[in-house]
Formats: C-alpha cells, structure tokens, sequence
C-alpha cells in the first residue's frame, strides 16, 4: 500500500501516488528535500520497522518495444514504464533532534581566539627547548676552560 507520495509540493496523500501532473523528482539523479508531516500510515510503517520507499518510472527508451506499448497494471490509462518500480529501498525510524540555530563544531575552533592548552603546551617546549640549550652551553663552557 502507498502511504505518502514524496512529491516536490503540494499533496504527499497516497492519492497522488499515480498523477503524473504532480510535481515530483525527475532524471537520472535528484536530491529530495522536503519536510513534511506523515501522515498516520506512514509513521504507523516506520514505528512497526515494515515501510519502504519505492521510485516509480522507467526510461521508455530502454524497454523493448512491447514494454513500451504495454499499459500499467495499477492504472491502465498510464502506460508501464510510468509506474514500474525503478529502484526501493527500506526506511528506519530515527530519533533526531534538530538543532535551532548553526552547527556546534566543537570546542577546539580557532574562530575565538588560540586555544591555551596548546600555547601553554608550544611555550613548554620552547622553554624546554632553551633549557637544554644553555646547559650544553655550559657543558662546552666548561670543557673549554680545562683544557
């Protein structure tokens, strides 16, 4: 059974499943983004694990001659390759929460200023850096004048 019909605007009922006037996806590759409320039967299939999207319509240049000729077995006012299943896949319920406002991209972001740990951290070793400089300074210091 068609639950909601993703179209681009307009009605998602299952009564529009079969329009062929109603805006919807086209071409060998499309992005849908809309949001919109399901309806009672669509959420029913997501809460009980068993709803599916299925992409209606095929090439007819890539049928053969009698598929392009054949009529629909869901309308036959349509021809076939208007309502063929052309790829499906299962959906999954998932909880997400929609965040209000930009991306939180973490505490590490440098669009606030450096980040202290790693200045302190830089510093440190710049410290011990200099520390192990000037000893071997004094340990040269101090071969030069025994000799």
């Amino acid at each position: 059974m068609i639950a909601s019909t993703l179209t681009t605007s307009g009605d998602t009922s299952p009564a529009t499943a079969l329009d062929l006037t109603v805006p919807a996806g086209m071409g060998g590759n499309f992005t849908y983004d809309r949001t919109f409320t399901l309806n009672a039967d669509t959420a029913a299939g997501l809460d009980a694990g068993n709803a599916s999207i299925v992409v209606h319509g095929l090439d007819p240049a890539t049928l053969s001659t009698a598929a392009q000729n054949a009529k629909s077995d869901l309308d036959p006012t349509l021809p076939l390759a208007a309502t063929s299943p052309a790829l499906c896949g299962t959906l999954e319920a998932s909880q997400m929460n929609m965040p209000n406002g930009s991306a939180a991209t973490g505490g590490g972001s440098t669009s606030t200023g450096p980040d202290a740990g790693m200045l302190a951290l830089g510093g440190g070793l710049i410290l011990a850096a200099g520390g192990v400089l000037i000893a071997r300074r004094r340990v040269v210091a101090s071969r030069t004048e025994s000799r």
